[in-house]
């Protein structure tokens, strides 16, 4: 912050301290008090900006990172907006390897913050050489100068959130949490974030939400891999195809599995009930949180945080596309197509 005038020096002093914002209409009925950490507030729109911002400014701190280098990264969209963003700031170039389930939207968003980018199938395995996985490592070997994030097996991506999502929750609600919930895809929001509040009381109960066709909850059930897990599924940025050492199994008491159908409908609710435009994952954690409230997870004293990853903007072209919706089947006799809302006056 500029110490003469009331500005900010550059985006990047906007990273972290998003809000809580209490929710009331979608989570009537269910015993407890439930509210969103809100991460679109960030300047990338997303709590990625916390883990490109950390790891990119600890590589410069190590050495790592020269002025004039090239930052390499896979992302599903939202981790390369926000190295996009960091690298115009402080002058690197960047590439990035994206799957092809990635939203147009994400796409487009990342061309134009000036990042070289590579589509690759979504569904292939890890360690095909078409998955974005890859991509980016064969991209980072052949170019002298580059630096690979890696945040599906980078510690960075736990620390981030350590140091900053986890304290903010805790002091946001006065120490009072009893659970959090959250999307687990690199698992490092999850797990950093966990780490820091189990620190404070370790009784939190910290729940993972993880998509249909995804290793990651049997793999936390039994430690082992299973391939018969893995089937294409919609959601972005949740669930993995692989087992990233970003994520602390052990920070996770329990894994909850949603749908993509029911998850797309739940986003689109939860802006029509909270106002709040969030992105897919958001409505991934609501549907997990509804379907927990329906076992009987929570009481009349508990205090639920769940951690909304990104915005709507980011997925006009799909769940917030009616033809996207209509194409993969999402409208049917218990999910209604929207009712037209534009009129075009001639």
């Amino acid at each position: 912050m500029n110490r003469d005038l009331n500005v900010y020096d550059n985006v990047l002093q906007l990273v972290g301290n998003t809000p809580l914002i209490k929710l009331h209409k979608i989570t009537q009925g269910f015993k407890g008090n439930f509210y969103a950490k809100v991460e679109a507030f960030n300047p990338g729109h997303s709590s990625k900006d916390r883990i490109a911002l950390h790891i990119i400014e600890e590589a410069e701190r190590s050495g790592i990172l020269k002025p004039g280098d090239t930052i390499i990264e896979t992302t599903s969209g939202n981790t390369g907006f926000s190295i996009a963003m960091v690298s115009i700031i402080k002058g690197y170039e960047c590439i990035l390897a994206v799957s092809s389930k990635s939203s147009q939207d994400k796409i487009d968003a990342l061309k134009a913050m000036g990042a070289k980018v590579y589509v690759c199938p979504a569904h292939v395995s890890a360690d095909d050489p078409r998955s974005y996985y890859s991509v980016a490592k064969r991209l980072h070997e052949e170019m002298k100068g580059s630096v690979y994030i890696n945040q599906y097996f980078n510690e960075l991506n736990m620390d981030a959130h350590y140091l900053s999502t986890g304290p903010e929750i805790w002091e946001q609600t006065e120490g009072k949490i009893t659970h959090l919930i959250a999307c687990s895809g690199t698992g490092g929001t999850i797990s950093g974030t966990s780490r820091y509040l189990k620190e404070q009381n370790k009784d939190i109960k910290v729940i993972g939400i993880d998509a249909y066709g995804s290793v990651l909850q049997k793999y936390h059930q039994t430690r082992e891999f299973d391939q018969a897990e893995i089937y294409p599924y919609r959601i972005e940025g949740l669930g993995k195809n692989l087992i990233p050492t970003a994520t602390d199994f052990d920070a996770i008491d329990i894994f909850e599995k949603v749908s993509d159908e029911e998850s797309a409908h739940t986003a689109r609710e939860i802006v029509t009930k909270e106002g709040l435009f969030v992105g897919y994952t958001s409505g991934a954690a609501i549907q997990g949180l509804k379907q927990l409230a329906a076992k009987g997870e929570f009481d009349h004293n508990s205090n639920v945080v769940i951690i909304f990853p990104d915005h709507g903007s980011r997925y006009m072209s799909k769940v917030y596309s009616d033809v996207w919706m209509r194409d993969q089947g999402f409208f049917d006799s218990q999910n209604e197509e929207a009712v037209t809302t534009i009129e075009y006056i001639k």
